[in-house]
């Protein structure tokens, strides 16, 4: 192998990978949150809605976890400006992930408002709740502690697969950047190599912050990787 490695010229570029990544840790954590709430509403609609209302989430969960969040983000990209409605790359990337992960967090949280015990609920009714209020009451807090460690590995999901896409459609997101700038000199093992470890900094920074503020809020000893 005759390659010889140059990774000065990445370090000359390292701040534009630095607003890459950091564009990347924000999209990740806006669609996190976004789907959760998706996620929540809709797995509350799946238990205690009326059957019409049940078969629209099971066809939104279905249709989005059973396509690739590419093609999504594809079709809200270039598909919907055939229609004349244009958004940015941002946006689209955005709102692609959080439908996406809505569909799947709906799917988490339907199983933690399955484990509630019926007594639970029964005691929310006696005390005069309303349905909206047994969920926020006694439902959310349960699951929120029960599921907690798989949405904070949903999240690292998000952070390192989901938003590498953006690249696909201009996004200068930590890949995109990446692409952008090898183009310039093709110097794209480096660029990646380098791209690699930034991903394992941040997947480890969102872990430990996840980890820490599930032992705050839930009292849930949450894993760091």
């Amino acid at each position: 192998m005759n390659y010889t490695f140059q990774f000065g010229v990445v370090w000359r570029d390292f701040p534009y990978l630095l607003d890459g990544a950091l564009l990347t840790f924000q999209i990740g954590l806006l669609a996190f949150w976004g789907g959760a709430l998706i996620g929540l509403v809709l797995a509350a609609f799946k238990t205690f809605g009326p059957r019409p209302v049940r078969w629209l989430v099971d066809a939104y969960v279905v249709f989005l976890t059973n396509t690739p969040a590419l093609i999504q983000i594809y079709f809200l990209y270039y598909g919907l400006a055939e229609f004349r409605i244009r958004w940015s790359g941002e946006f689209c990337l955005l709102l692609g992930l959080t439908l996406n992960a809505g569909a799947y967090l709906t799917m988490i949280m339907r199983a933690g408002f399955l484990s509630v015990r019926r007594t639970e609920m029964e005691a929310g009714e006696v005390m005069g709740m309303s349905r909206l209020q047994q969920v926020r009451y006694v439902v959310a807090p349960h699951i929120a502690k029960t599921i907690y460690p798989a949405l904070a590995n949903f999240f690292i999901v998000i952070l390192v697969m989901g938003t590498s896409v953006g690249a696909i459609i201009g996004v200068n997101e930590l890949t995109g950047q990446a692409i952008t700038r090898a183009s310039f000199n093709y110097r794209w093992l480096e660029y990646f190599t380098v791209v690699a470890g930034m991903y394992v900094v941040l997947t480890f920074i969102a872990s430990i912050g996840l980890a820490l503020f599930g032992r705050w809020a839930f009292r849930v000893k949450a894993r760091v990787f």
